[in-house]
């Protein structure tokens, strides 16, 4: 007989990719990927940060993000301003239109997800987050 914590993990697994890609066909419908859809709400609540400080919030290399960036700068959501306390850095901010669609986008986004989630009462929700929180606190990160 398998383990408890062995078949945790497989569900664990398991239903983190079947809502993964619910969520990205949902966010597909506006033209968003999962990582757009990241910048798009750390901007909304954090404008003026700095690129380094969203790679740091992304959990992504800063290659990465200056490739994302210049992708939503071109679709016209995201905008670039110079820092006035270093020259050599600039401050991102959405623009209006990425403004409009993060106020449209993540409170549907949002109720998909705990849509998907009412498969758990409340209670069930809450002591999930609990579990996940200790499981995620316990485990070192792995370095390569």
């Amino acid at each position: 007989m398998r383990r408890p914590g062995l078949l945790a993990w497989l569900h664990l697994v398991r239903t983190y990719n079947k809502l993964h890609h619910h969520s990205m066909d949902h966010l597909k419908c506006s033209n968003m990927t999962p990582a757009r859809f990241d910048v798009l709400t750390h901007l909304s609540v954090a404008p003026g940060i700095s690129q380094q400080e969203l790679s740091d919030r992304l959990l992504v290399t800063k290659g990465n993000t200056c490739t994302l960036l210049d992708k939503m700068t071109a679709q016209g959501l995201v905008e670039r301003r110079p820092d006035p306390e270093d020259r050599r850095s600039y401050r991102l901010y959405l623009t209006e239109e990425g403004r409009q669609l993060a106020e449209t986008l993540i409170p549907s986004h949002e109720d998909f997800i705990q849509e998907h989630m009412s498969a758990l009462s409340d209670e069930e929700q809450r002591t999930l987050l609990a579990l996940l929180r200790d499981l995620d606190r316990s485990l070192e990160p792995h370095e390569h």
